[in-house]
């Protein structure tokens, strides 16, 4: 008999998970309560010829997103056109810029310039981070974290000293560079990962290795060119997309979930995984007596910033500003602290800005930009418009010195902002979350979410609240990890 399943949510977890499910052999359909596809990923367009994409900018580790094609006989190149940006990115210091070149060679000489010996250094670092990525990547992140007993191998016992999991990364990077702008480059990547440098494995120097080695893309048309590939995979596969399908409910009898309530409808199925938020999902959806967690843990856990974003046209273009430009002029310490510890609004926040109309002229009006402004800051903290247009005009002048420009106020376009109250709206996010869980030492593999529902036992979670964690990649893998534990 054919297994009919349920996915909640259309992100990147979610496609990922109804591909593979429906590969395996399901009848798979996926309930999304926006009007398009994509969760975070999602797109908008305006009247005025801009084209946002609405949340991931950064495309890293092109390789596993290439393997979730291959799974299927494509290749990315099947569905949009990858441009390697040059420079990567530009980081913005208080006392001058600094540029990362795509050439590895030229970022070699770059480390070398900037402190003697960072050179030979860089290569030890990026060899160290590779073996970390190689094995990580293709071992650690697949597992379902069931148990500690599925990291127990040959394999992964032999390299376990080699993957630093005991170490921090705020000490790791600091064995191998002095100069404080290496060492912010360096650490920049784990903040993608949810929490401060000094509390992230030192495993994950393998997103160095993911990022700067293999190279910063950009999918033409935007990064929701991906979202429409890997929805045009599902729907190759045979998956039934649902629209403005709100999941209400999931109705559970003898330790089983037996149906869905969708827009007030109830729909029988065999299966459910749940991209939708997990806590949402546990609170809000199932009986309370099936819930694998209490208020208390989700309070006690640590999540990855929220963040105030601004999606800004402007008329004319802005000189002197790259594709990809983080704005580091503060202390990292401080803004981390003030996110995770303090959890308050930051007072010398860090933020970053995406121009995606320097590399792609369809995103914007002739002659116009395309700026997307972010900077990360506490979940569960008061959000108002007054807050937000504080934080915009700081960035804005902060924009204005860096590109040595004047009156960009007035040459806006459109503008919309996006932040804690949104995230929750749209997405049911916990305490306004952005990026998912923070992958801190105590909060990974085994101790992150269980995978399972550990009561009913035909109810799975996916997404960046359960394994691996949050980015993108990781969310495809656990859309995969998913789909084959609910086929078994």
């Amino acid at each position: 008999m054919i297994k009919k399943t349920a996915i909640i949510g259309s992100g990147f977890s979610g496609l990922s998970a109804a591909a593979y499910a429906a590969k395996n052999g399901h009848e798979v359909h996926v309930f999304e309560k926006n009007s398009s596809l994509g969760g975070r990923a999602r797109q908008f367009s305006t009247d005025n010829g801009y084209i946002f994409d609405m949340g991931p900018s950064w495309y890293w580790m092109p390789d596993i997103i290439e393997n979730f094609f291959k799974d299927f006989d494509r290749k990315t190149s099947d569905y949009y056109e990858l441009v390697s940006l040059d420079p990567q990115f530009e980081m913005v210091f208080e006392d001058g810029n600094m540029s990362l070149p795509q050439s590895y060679s030229e970022m070699r000489n770059l480390f070398e310039h900037t402190e003697q010996g960072a050179g030979k250094k860089l290569d030890e670092f990026m060899n160290d981070a590779q073996y970390k990525y190689e094995v990580g990547m293709k071992d650690f992140v697949t597992k379902p974290c069931h148990s500690w007993m599925e990291f127990v191998s040959p394999k992964i016992a032999k390299s376990a000293l080699k993957l630093d999991l005991l170490s921090n990364f705020h000490r790791f990077v600091r064995k191998y560079f002095k100069h404080p702008k290496l060492i912010m480059l360096m650490e920049f990547p784990v903040i993608f990962l949810g929490a401060a440098p000094k509390d992230i494995p030192a495993l994950y120097s393998l997103m160095n290795y993911g990022g700067y080695k293999l190279g910063t893309w950009y999918p033409m048309g935007g990064f929701y060119k991906v979202i429409e590939a890997m929805s045009e995979v599902c729907i190759e596969q045979g998956v039934h997309i649902h629209l403005n399908s709100t999941v209400e409910k999931i109705n559970v009898s003898n330790s089983k979930a037996q149906s869905v309530t969708v827009n007030g409808k109830e729909i029988s199925f065999d299966t459910v995984i749940a991209s939708s938020d997990y806590h949402h999902t546990e609170e809000n959806l199932i009986p309370k007596e099936y819930k694998n967690y209490t208020e208390s843990y989700w309070k006690n856990k640590t999540f990855a910033p929220s963040c105030l974003i601004y999606y800004l046209g402007f008329k004319e273009k802005i000189p002197n500003l790259k594709h990809h430009t983080l704005f580091f002029e503060n202390d990292l310490d401080l803004h981390t602290t003030e996110i995770y510890t303090d959890k308050k609004w930051p007072t010398k926040p860090l933020f970053y800005v995406c121009c995606p109309s320097k590399t792609d002229k369809s995103v914007a009006p002739e002659n116009g930009e395309n700026v997307f402004l972010l900077m990360p800051i506490a979940t569960g903290i008061n959000d108002s418009e007054e807050i937000r247009e504080r934080y915009f005009k700081e960035m804005i002048e902060r924009l204005e010195k860096h590109t040595k420009t004047s009156g960009l106020l007035d040459k806006i376009d459109y503008k919309k902002s996006y932040s804690i109250k949104n995230f929750v709206e749209d997405y049911n996010a916990y305490e306004g979350n952005a990026y998912g869980l923070a992958n801190t030492l105590n909060q990974t593999a085994v101790l992150k979410p269980s995978l399972r529902n550990k009561k009913i036992k035909n109810l799975f979670y996916t997404g960046q609240l359960t394994v691996p964690g949050p980015g993108v990649p990781p969310s495809i893998i656990s859309g995969k990890i998913a789909a084959t534990e609910a086929s078994k």
